[in-house]
């Protein structure tokens, strides 16, 4: 789905398509975490596209911190810090690397907004393709693709969770916005 997305020139038809993909996902995907009885009619909040929550960043250096996030069904997964990206007039969000299966680069958010999923939203997972680009000197940071993860569908899932570091003052309504699910 990502690469279909990181295909597009224009950045408002990626999110249109990545929007589309994602609620065919979660409706149709065997693993899917929306519930049975609310799968066929189901369709995720998604806010309009806004450039502004669009941001090409330097990932910069942090100290080194390790997480690790107890689940159920993985044991324990843990993240290592690698860095940190500012995001301008939000703040910043820490940047860690998924030190087990797969690897790969792991953004998670949390912000004030009543409108999204209180637990946060993830903005990159690239071990599981969420991932909109960028080079070695910068990451593609668009707020507009911030996602709820699977513990937000079902409390089946345990999923691991914005820290402090990843934690903004400011509302991001853009993105995947909170609808709880009738049944």
């Amino acid at each position: 789905m990502y690469a279909a997305v990181r295909a597009h020139s224009d950045p408002r038809a990626a999110h249109e398509e990545w929007r589309e993909r994602r609620a065919t996902l979660l409706r149709d995907h065997p693993a899917t975490p929306v519930p049975p009885a609310a799968r066929a009619s189901f369709r995720p909040s998604v806010a309009p596209y806004d450039p502004a929550a669009r941001f090409v960043v330097p990932v910069l250096d942090a100290p080194p911190e390790r997480r690790e996030v107890p689940t159920a069904t993985d044991g324990v997964v843990p993240f290592e810090r690698v860095g940190r990206v500012e995001l301008p007039g939000l703040g910043g969000l820490d940047v860690w690397w998924l030190d087990s299966y797969g690897g790969g680069i792991f953004v998670p958010l949390r912000d004030p907004s009543a409108r999204t999923y209180g637990g946060g939203r993830y903005v990159l997972d690239t071990v599981k393709g969420a991932d909109l680009g960028g080079t070695r000197d910068a990451l593609v940071i668009d707020l507009n693709f911030a996602y709820q993860p699977s513990c937000a569908y079902s409390s089946d899932w345990v999923c691991p969770l914005p820290g402090p570091g990843n934690t903004l003052a400011e509302a991001v309504e853009v993105g995947e916005l909170f609808a709880p699910i009738p049944g």
